[in-house]
């Protein structure tokens, strides 16, 4: 799923894919310059770049240099500013450090003319005060706590770079005015060499673009690590520091950043950039040519075009965005209401969990998509068929819509094919079919009809070969089978045979009697009405099986309607020639009567277990 290396990987899952397409886009741009006021910083290889998104349930995504290490200089900020805030109390750090954008740049040797604080803890007379805030027992302990909260955030051990803060060291004259300054301001009340020195060494603690997403998702997920499941920082603090990155994090950018990205976000001039998106993802990237700003020219691009093509922007989410599964299942745990026979019944008892459907619900923005998504990537085993059910998803984003599209195609290539239960047209641009042999699937306004859509791929390709179909006759029918022969035959004799085209109405809701009904080929539908307007099936019964039976035993009006699936072919035995059997032939109408119980129990049986593993629904 993740490359490490120059190169990018060859991608195949959808998110990766569409990663990999933003890698490619920003990598052509080779502007900006390294930051040569530091002498290592200026050594390191220009034209490295990766790319990494992290999930706020761990899974990452990524393109290009993932494991190539760099010093993660001011991205530090904000966390060694959640520490201060963890160790002394977000009032008692608000005496020592504000949080309003300074309009200026990172270095600036500078406090606000009234409150006489930084301005806040991003930019380095901020940052300082904060390293200076860390509690310990010495020095050497009170980084040690810095690199191990880092350590949380990320979810592995990082070490110091002793090369990059050497050269910080040695050339950090500016940070060390600004030092002095906050000493001579009271706002710091150590030593100002401890104070900066404890900033150069942060700043020179060595990560990984990975390492940045992760630390990224770990924000996202409200202070606990995805993968370790550790938590780095209180919730109530992660929304402090996640505040001061929107307003503070890009420096004298912020505002173009909060317009065009809309992610809290920290820069640093060792080339990364980290980016959160709240409750849903993490991104980072590195790339060392900086802009203007002290920030990564290609990682404020890819931030700005996953923004785009992701729909991250904070303030385009604005319900909970992250949909949830609602229920998966495959076909032999929840079978559609079709009325199949024994031999049906074994074979997608066998093949079923072949065939699945997936329920959505929620919005679905990019979060929600890359669920789902990963979800069906994930499923185990052989698929053949998929029903994605959106009819209970809120808000379609665009890429939200591309995603299943690229999904649908994938499975497409692989043999699968792929449905929705889409009624309301919500993902209307996502190329489906009419045509039962495409293998981009259909479109079906409930999920049983697409269940029994499924079934019926499963029986293609596993069952055997069926005989030429044939009609069957009135004493072929398994309601007479059984009977003596000439018995069978007189029986017969009472039916009347009737055909009805496809969508005909063969008895309607609340009619008296109107017979007993043997279907000899063809299907027909029992439905009712839906809280949706619509009409559905609560069982569709085929050759070999009847109905009507309740309704003469019990002198009874029918409960449902019924419809002709297909064109039909009825035998009918009318309930005056039913009554005439009593007189003239009653042992012939216990015997059939037999039959016809046990058969309507069977279908009553299926018709229930149907709608015991939907929960009643459609």
């Amino acid at each position: 799923m993740v490359s490490f290396g120059a190169a990018p990987p060859s991608t195949s899952g959808v998110v990766d894919r569409i990663v990999d397409e933003v890698y490619r886009l920003c990598r052509a741009d080779d502007s900006g310059a390294l930051a040569d006021y530091i002498p290592e910083l200026a050594a390191v290889q220009p034209d490295s770049f990766g790319l990494c998104v992290a999930t706020a349930d761990g899974r990452v995504y990524g393109s290009g240099d993932l494991d190539t290490a760099f010093t993660i200089q001011s991205i530090s900020k904000p966390f060694t500013y959640a520490l201060a805030l963890a160790d002394r109390g977000p009032a008692a750090v608000a005496e020592r450090i504000d949080v309003e954008p300074s309009g200026e740049p990172f270095f600036e040797i500078s406090l606000d003319p009234r409150t006489q604080r930084p301005r806040n803890p991003m930019i380095n007379a901020g940052a300082i005060t904060a390293a200076s805030l860390i509690t310990g027992r010495d020095a050497e302990d009170r980084f040690e706590r810095i690199r191990r909260s880092y350590c949380r955030f990320a979810g592995r051990d990082l070490r110091l770079n002793g090369a990059v803060y050497a050269s910080e060291a040695r050339t950090g004259y500016r940070n060390r005015a600004i030092g002095y300054l906050l000493r001579g301001a009271g706002i710091i009340d150590i030593d100002p060499d401890e104070a900066v020195d404890r900033y150069f060494r942060q700043c020179s603690i060595d990560i990984t673009c990975r390492d940045l997403a992760l630390m990224a998702a770990t924000l996202a997920n409200n202070g606990v690590h995805p993968l370790t499941h550790e938590r780095a920082l209180t919730a109530p603090l992660v929304e402090q520091v996640l505040s001061v990155m929107t307003t503070c994090g890009m420096y004298d950018a912020a505002g173009d950043w909060v317009t065009t990205v809309g992610l809290p976000a920290k820069s640093g001039v060792g080339g990364g950039i980290l980016a959160v998106l709240p409750g849903q993802l993490g991104i980072a990237v590195y790339s060392p040519r900086l802009d203007a700003h002290g920030s990564s020219v290609r990682g404020v691009l890819a931030c700005r075009e996953l923004s785009t093509r992701l729909g991250l922007h904070f303030l385009h989410v604005t319900r909970a965005a992250h949909t949830a599964i609602r229920a998966a299942y495959s076909v032999a745990e929840a079978p559609s209401r079709l009325r199949r026979d024994p031999e049906e019944l074994a074979l997608l008892r066998q093949f079923g969990d072949r065939a699945r459907i997936v329920e959505l619900h929620g919005d679905l923005l990019f979060a929600g998509a890359e669920s789902a998504v990963r979800a069906v990537e994930e499923l185990s085993g052989p698929l053949e068929a998929l029903v994605l059910d959106v009819r209970e998803v809120g808000d379609v984003s665009a890429i939200a819509v591309r995603m299943l599209e690229d999904l649908q195609a994938d499975l497409a290539a692989s043999g699968c094919r792929v449905a929705l239960v889409d009624p309301d047209a919500k993902l209307g641009h996502l190329e489906s079919s009419l045509d039962p042999a495409d293998p981009r699937g259909r479109v079906f306004i409930d999920r049983d009809t697409a269940a029994e859509w499924c079934e019926q791929i499963i029986l293609d390709r596993h069952g055997p070969r069926r005989p030429e179909h044939t009609a069957l006759t009135v004493a072929e029918h398994p309601a007479l089978a059984g009977l003596p022969e000439d018995e069978r035959q007189r029986l017969a004799k009472e039916f009347e045979i009737r055909t009805l085209a496809r969508g005909e109405l063969v008895v309607a809701k609340n009619s008296p009697r109107s017979g007993l009904f043997l279907i000899l080929d063809g299907r027909v539908r029992i439905s009712f009405g839906g809280r949706d307007g619509r009409r559905h099936r609560l069982v569709s019964l085929s050759q070999g099986m009847s109905f009507g039976e309740i309704s003469m035993l019990l002198d009874e009006p029918f409960t449902h309607d019924v419809h002709a699936e297909s064109t039909v072919r009825l035998a009918v035995l009318a309930p005056h020639r039913f009554d005439t059997l009593t007189e003239q032939a009653p042992e012939l109408k216990v015997a059939l009567l037999e039959r016809l119980a046990a058969a309507a129990y069977g279908q009553a049986d299926a018709a229930v277990r149907a709608l015991a593993a939907h929960g009643g629904a459609y």
